[in-house]
This record gives structure tokens, sequence and C-alpha cells, in this order.
């Protein structure tokens, strides 16, 4: 059997699940989480993990198996996407790669070599709080300086992948960008993009907040909250629920938080997109609902 993966890619609200799932019962597959925070347990209304439906359409794979104060690296990932990969070639079925984290989506694809490089926790406490005096526009200064290569396919604005860039550089004394690599993944690949107009994809946003609110978006982070689970966690920094902790803790009204959360969604999306552009050779375009002939 020809060991290959099927990956769907794409911005926040493009409908990549259902496209993933269509796909899944024509090839006999099985639904393989490429979302950084679907990972995550108990952040299931924010995150927009599968609906229960869809859960049982199709096997899924990590979703909701790390504990949100529980460290998670890319790593990690890769290491239980490899597994995950091998039981389902094991059982005769095809791996279904799907979410928006390009970096997730690129490194499983293209064999990236991950620096494994402990978190050096009294560095990173300091560059974080000179990220926090000035937005981080000198830590990424910085990063253009040592390691130019790295701040081209860093967003300035990404603070926590600038810090560990600037980490893994200052502990190795070696460029981030030298670290990683691209090589055969021993597989063979398919990668789908869902081509939706800007001006659409950000009423599917909105709407997709005000859903997650109704939902009960608010209780899903109380219980969070109530289950320890506090508001400093990198977890906790997801769109959302960011947010709605400003509003738990006073900060801001729940109208702001909604409104905030739609702009800061906005914002992802087009982060997202930047990794998976129209154009790109490695990916094939479908229009949104279309199934392709696999």
């Amino acid at each position: 059997m020809t060991r290959r993966v099927i990956a769907v890619a794409g911005p926040t609200a493009t409908g990549k699940t259902a496209i993933a799932i269509a796909i899944a019962r024509r090839v006999d597959g099985e639904i393989v989480n490429a979302d950084s925070r679907q990972v995550y347990s108990g952040m299931d209304i924010g995150t927009a993990k599968p609906s229960s439906d869809e859960l049982a359409a199709v096997p899924h794979h990590l979703f909701g198996h790390v504990r949100p104060d529980e460290h998670y690296s890319l790593g990690v990932y890769r290491e239980q996407v490899a597994s995950a990969f091998e039981d389902i070639w094991g059982r005769g079925k095809v791996p279904i790669l799907v979410g928006g984290t390009g970096q997730y989506v690129w490194a499983v694809l293209e064999n990236w070599s991950v620096p494994e490089v402990p978190p050096d926790l009294a560095l990173r406490a300091r560059l974080e709080a000179e990220a926090a005096a000035d937005g981080g526009f000198g830590l990424f200064q910085r990063l253009k300086a040592a390691d130019p290569a790295a701040a081209l396919n860093i967003d300035a604005r990404n603070i926590r992948r600038v810090i560990r860039a600037l980490e893994v550089t200052e502990i190795t004394g070696r460029p981030f960008s030298e670290l990683q690599t691209k090589g055969d993944p021993g597989f063979e690949w398919t990668t789908y993009g869902i081509t939706v107009p800007r001006e659409v994809l950000d009423v599917r946003i909105d709407a997709r907040v005000d859903q997650m609110f109704t939902d009960g978006f608010e209780t899903e982070v109380r219980r969070l909250r109530a289950e320890g689970y506090g508001r400093d966690l990198p977890s906790m920094s997801s769109i959302g629920y960011a947010q709605v902790h400003q509003y738990l803790d006073g900060e801001i009204t729940l109208a702001e938080a909604v409104s905030e959360t739609k702009r800061a969604t906005r914002r992802l999306s087009r982060k997202q997109a930047a990794w998976f552009r129209a154009g790109d050779p490695r990916m094939t375009w479908l229009a949104p609902g279309e199934i392709p002939d696999v």
C-alpha cells in the first residue's frame, strides 16, 4: 500500500472540516488535527472544534488530548502526528490532515527538522518583559539583525514565535533558520485549500463568533477558570479566551469582548492566509464546499 496523506488547509471559517469529512468517507480516511489550539481539552467552543456529529462521522485524532496548562510544542506535535499516521496506515486507512496552523501543516508535509532545544524559562521571562514594554518591536528588530532568514518567515506580531527564535539562537549560538531544514517525509501528499473571497470570509467569521457566544462560550471560559486554568497560561492567550478573561475580570464589557474576538479572528485569518497563498504550487484550490475527485 502506498503511504499517502491528504491535507485540507487554510484560514479559519473556510469550511475545511466538512470537506475533510467528505474526503475521508471517499477514501476510507481518518482525520488528524493540524490546529494548534484544538489540541487542548475543554477548549471546545472557542477553538471551533468539530461538533459531536462531525467527530462521530469518521475517526478523529489529536483533538483535545492536551491539558490547557501542559507545555506543547511543534516538536511534540510532530512526534504525535507520526504516531497517528503509522496507526492509520497500519489499519489500511488514509490520514487526512486538517487545520489552519500553517507551521504544523508544512512541518509535517515537508518534514521540517525542529530544534530540540528545551525552553530557558529565565531567558524567556526576560524577553517577554521586553516585549511587554514596547509591544515586541525591539525583539523583532533584534531577530532581523541576528537571523534575517527567520525574520522573513515570522510575523512580527507573533511575539511567541519571535521569542522562541531568539531563545533558540541565544542558547545554541546558531541562527534559528539554520536549525530548520526540510526533507522527504516518507509519504506522498496532496494539499487542498479553499478559496473564499475576503469579504465573504469576514462575514463567516463574524457569524461564527456570534454563534460561539450563543453556544455558551462564556460558560466554557468560566468553567476553565474554576478548574484553575487562568489567563496567564499560553493556551488562554488564544483568541476569544483572552477577551472573555478580560470581560470576566471587569476590564471590558461583554459586547467589547465579542467585537474584539471578531476583529482578532479576522486578523488571524489573514495571517493564516499568508501560509496558504493562492497560486502556491504545493496546493490545489477548491471552491467553498467543493469535494475533489480523490
